[in-house]
């Protein structure tokens, strides 16, 4: 039987701005979070790019990800992810090169190929939508501005060459599990948002891995929505803010994190209840031992080497305690 005890614990953080909150006040409460998980030994905070999305504060990544590796001692903090058709990779690597001089060793770049936003805010951030199609070409440059320094090149990270972060591939589809699988580069796979092809993708990175200078052996991050409570019924009961935002996502309405609720009857339609409750097929929700047990099936059932938890809870209280009952799970 899988034990928990072996699997990392990690957070995925998108800045939620909770319902009639300012952005100072979520960025604050951020930073509580990742003090709180880095006492409890929590393995990383990643951070996710997201581009005018009202309600989701974390656009500028890579300014959040130092102010939160700042604040903290041990815990390491990323990017879930960079979405790399936005940037140039060298902007890129000098960004991150910089934190890993500020932080050593703490540092994660996540990468990932899609825009993180829509189409009219692809052409405000100048992006030529034929970028994702160089991914695999961009992910090598990377790889050469923040690896080894290999000798007189036009053009290189400084900062940023022989910098110890470590790259990563997120993926919610097949390509980046081909693609890290054939780098020997470890995987995340957001299963927050894609559930349906979790278990293909993940045995895909796993079947297809080859070994590296990076890594010996495949190392994937399964990331999902988690609502840990005291008792089954607080955790349904929590749930339901994640519940009415995933409908504010389908409808184009504001993100801001609304308040838990009694019921939802009345707030979805029987068509909104089907696609909210598919949209969070792998959320794991429930009290210490449904946690518990869920988790460890999912450890038996997926090959993965790490969780990573978005945790949509509206109270800044229940949150902090929420991460204390993963820790006691584990």
């Amino acid at each position: 039987m899988t034990s928990l005890a072996d699997i990392p614990f990690s957070l995925l953080d998108l800045a939620s701005v909770t319902r009639g909150s300012s952005i100072g006040d979520t960025l604050q409460r951020m930073f509580r979070c990742a003090q709180h998980a880095d006492k409890l030994g929590f393995e990383r905070f990643w951070l996710a790019e997201h581009h005018n999305m009202e309600g989701i504060a974390s656009s500028a990544t890579s300014v959040l990800i130092g102010q939160v590796a700042a604040k903290t001692e041990k815990i390491r903090v990323g990017s879930g992810g960079i979405m790399l058709p936005n940037h140039p990779p060298l902007v890129v690597a000098e960004q991150f090169g910089t934190l890993d001089c500020l932080f050593p060793g703490r540092i994660d770049l996540g990468l990932g190929r899609a825009p993180g936003t829509d189409p009219v805010t692809m052409r405000a951030l100048y992006r030529d939508e034929r970028r994702a199609d160089f991914f695999p070409d961009e992910v090598s440059e990377l790889q050469r501005l923040l690896g080894p320094d290999s000798g007189p090149h036009p053009v290189k990270s400084y900062p940023g060459s022989d910098s110890q972060v470590d790259i990563w591939l997120l993926g919610s589809s097949l390509f980046s599990a081909q693609l890290a699988a054939q780098r020997g580069l470890p995987y995340a796979f957001a299963g927050h948002f894609a559930p349906p092809l979790a278990r293909q993708a993940l045995n895909l990175y796993h079947q297809l891995f080859q070994p590296s200078d990076v890594l010996e052996k495949p190392y994937a991050i399964l990331c999902l929505p988690v609502i840990p409570g005291e008792t089954d019924e607080e955790a349904q009961y929590l749930l339901t803010s994640a519940q009415q935002r995933v409908i504010a996502l389908r409808t184009g309405k504001p993100l801001y994190l609304p308040p838990p609720v009694e019921t939802m009857e009345g707030i979805w339609s029987p068509m909104e209840r089907m696609q909210v409750e598919a949209f969070l097929d792998l959320a794991v929700v429930g009290g210490p031992a449904t946690v518990k047990s869920k988790l460890t099936m999912l450890a038996e059932q997926l090959p993965v080497q790490e969780f990573m938890f978005s945790m949509d809870i509206y109270d800044e209280g229940k949150r902090l305690r929420a991460l204390e009952l993963l820790a006691e799970i584990r």
